[in-house]
């Protein structure tokens, strides 16, 4: 009996595939006690594995995770790219806005990845570069298919563990496919009759990348942020605290207190219309499922 250590790089139907820093994988299972606390793994998890005489290996117990994101579900990563395409399909604030709130959540930094910007109509960029830098995120403009910066977006990657995520048909598997070109992922077209993209990836899985990871995770068409905890929900909007200090009420809603400062931002053109209309309906998801559910 031999016991070893590594991180799950991918899931598929049961199997645990572990890097442990050796030229193969070892392919795993999950001991039966491991089973009986319910406890969830995923692709990042770190994991000890005890191998048999017979090369069996099983995962007999889960390290501490430092961080973990439940969409998409991956745990201990470095950074989150938060991937979404100028047009086809059109870029979508709220979704952006989603997958930034669940990065803040879980801890991890983000930045925005916009794909297809030799497509994009005159000035969108050029907007939307101008929300998020705002509200303090990094913004890389790229175009995959033609190799447009996808230099600077390959420089702030290395020695890191990095997971894409955003909607399908944005070319997340496009843009790692021109940041590494031995990945050779699948790459699917958007769909004209729904302008949404066909999924190809279908579940998280990483990829050694210059002394880290990569990941390309599963599309989707949206995100629902219901269990999230609502008197939470503004600290996820970072760009929120540099005006608390002018709130009346703590905490302050941001919503119908008559002395708020996150409110005298917006009017003052300080914090972004769409960032605020995000958030808005963002908490409106989460007061509805707490009402249906008779939480308070």
């Amino acid at each position: 009996m031999s016991i070893g250590q590594g991180r799950i790089i991918k899931t598929y139907n049961g199997y645990y595939y572990v890097d442990s820093g050796t030229d193969e994988l070892v392919t795993c299972k999950v001991k039966g006690k491991l089973k009986q606390i319910r406890f969830s793994l995923c692709t990042g998890d770190i994991v000890e594995f005890e191998t048999n005489h017979n090369g069996e290996s099983m995962i007999t117990r889960i390290l501490p995770r430092r961080n973990f994101m439940l969409r998409p579900t991956i745990a201990n990563v470095d950074l989150i790219i938060v991937a979404f395409a100028c047009i086809n399909p059109d870029f979508s604030y709220l979704l952006a806005d989603k997958l930034l709130v669940l990065a803040e959540q879980a801890g991890i930094p983000a930045v925005i990845c916009l794909n297809k910007i030799d497509l994009a109509p005159a000035g969108l960029v050029a907007e939307i570069e101008a929300v998020y830098k705002r509200a303090g995120y990094e913004v890389y403009a790229i175009s995959a298919q033609q190799g447009i910066n996808v230099g600077k977006l390959k420089d702030r990657l290395y020695g890191k563990i990095t997971v894409f995520a955003g909607p399908s048909g944005v070319g997340k598997s496009s843009t790692l496919n021109a940041i590494e070109p031995g990945m050779q992922l699948v790459t699917g077209s958007v769909s004209e009759k729904i302008g949404r993209g066909k999924h190809t990836t279908r579940f998280a899985h990483l990829l050694p990348f210059a002394g880290g990871y990569l990941a390309d995770t599963p599309g989707f068409g949206n995100l629902n942020l219901e269990e999230l905890d609502d008197k939470k929900l503004a600290a996820c909007f970072r760009e929120f605290a540099g005006f608390e200090d002018g709130c009346k009420f703590t905490p302050c809603t941001h919503t119908h207190e008559p002395i708020c400062g996150v409110k005298d931002a917006l009017a003052a053109g300080e914090i972004a219309q769409s960032r605020y209309e995000s958030y808005l309906t963002i908490l409106e998801e989460i007061k509805s499922k707490k009402e249906k559910d008779g939480r308070k």
